[in-house]
């Protein structure tokens, strides 16, 4: 099977890589097909790779303030898509350690990857188009770390920023469709059906059924865009004073491989977050026994599911907790994205953010085929 040729193909080196850290390195996506100014010839070349033009349509006449900060997370967002998939094919071709393949594998795998980043060249260049028409802020790209050691870590983390991905377009949709600014929908929906297809490839190469849920989990833009800034190295700009979109602490997940590998069945789940900077009154928990404190999980489309944090430690604003995770009940194959709240009782989505102090934890839950 392919992907699991692959897969063996880089096993020994993957162990070893794992049994120590890897050293960083800052990355930014190469600019020799032009991206993100590409010349009428070069997203000529884009598109070809891409196996699809950008699209021709007109502008809508106008867009709400809050539609056009939608369209910059997806703009932001592209753009580290770009420069990550720059960076594994990078690794591929150089047969980095933990990337080496057989001379079939390789080619098969770079001809998908450098479709893909094709791909999401286009998605970002669509972004920038209608935030130039509209004179808003477009970010340009940053320089980005990512923390993969192999070929199976980074095509499990790609899996995974596509779930989050795929749950933040949907509150780019809802958002556009409150505002009454629908003719962005249908490029947006366009999109998610691609990233989609994307998303089964990467779960049918790590062995998994290539669909997760039957509704994908569902995110916020504050979430989406504080996930980001875990692999920000710098930007050319300040990131909250041109995107106004509120940046959390980030809630890490100390049980089941980081979050990435956890069983499908009821348990507690350890969490720790540094609230240093978290928004105001955080203070009042400090040092406490947890009285008030939930984690809030994203799950499909359910409303959000909040469960009472246990065992709590304070070191400093370092706060080390755990909390419940109901997979039995409430079906939580795939992803789930927790938040640490000050409320248990959520009527909605968008009420979430409100009360988070820190965010987002990423939660897998797949059963290998």
């Amino acid at each position: 099977m392919y992907c699991r040729n692959i897969f063996a193909a880089t096993a020994a080196l993957a162990c070893l890589a794992s049994a120590a850290p890897s050293a960083k390195r800052a990355y930014s996506a190469p600019s020799t097909d032009g991206f993100p100014n590409p010349s009428a010839q070069q997203l000529a070349a884009i598109e070809a790779l891409a196996d699809g033009q950008l699209s021709n349509q007109t502008p809508p006449p106008t867009l709400a303030a809050s539609s056009l900060t939608a369209i910059q997370l997806i703009a932001f967002n592209e753009n580290f898509e770009v420069a990550y998939f720059s960076s594994l094919i990078d690794n591929i071709t150089a047969d980095a350690p933990g990337y080496n393949l057989n001379p079939g594998s390789k080619s098969e795998l770079l001809a998908v990857l450098n479709t893909v980043k094709a791909q999401e060249e286009l998605h970002a260049l669509n972004a920038k188009g209608v935030l130039t028409h509209f004179n808003a802020f477009a970010p340009p790209p940053c320089t980005y770390t990512f923390p993969t050691t192999d070929i199976k870590s980074a095509i499990t983390l790609a899996s995974t920023f596509t779930d989050l991905v795929l749950g933040t377009l949907q509150d780019a949709s809802q958002l556009l469709a409150s505002n009454g600014d629908a003719d962005p929908v249908r490029t947006i929906a366009s999109v998610i059906g691609q990233e989609g297809e994307q998303n089964g490839w990467y779960r049918s190469l790590l062995g998994f059924k290539p669909s997760a849920k039957p509704f994908l989990t569902t995110s916020t833009a504050p979430f989406a865009f504080s996930a980001l800034q875990a692999f920000v190295v710098e930007c050319p700009f300040n990131q909250t004073q041109e995107i106004d979109i509120p940046v959390f602490p980030p809630l890490n997940v100390l049980s089941g491989d980081g979050g990435a590998s956890v069983s499908p069945q009821d348990q507690t789940l350890e969490f720790s977050a540094d609230l240093t900077d978290a928004p105001e009154g955080w203070h009042q928990y400090m040092d406490g026994n947890g009285d008030g404190l939930y984690v809030t999980y994203l799950t499909g489309l359910n409303l959000p599911i909040s469960e009472p944090v246990q065992s709590v430690h304070w070191s400093g604003s370092t706060v080390t907790f755990k909390a419940l995770f109901p997979f039995t009940e409430n079906v939580m194959d795939g992803l789930s994205i927790a938040a640490l709240t000050t409320s248990g009782n959520f009527s909605n989505f968008d009420d979430v953010p409100e009360a988070t102090l820190a965010a987002p934890a990423l939660i897998q839950v797949n059963d290998m085929l």
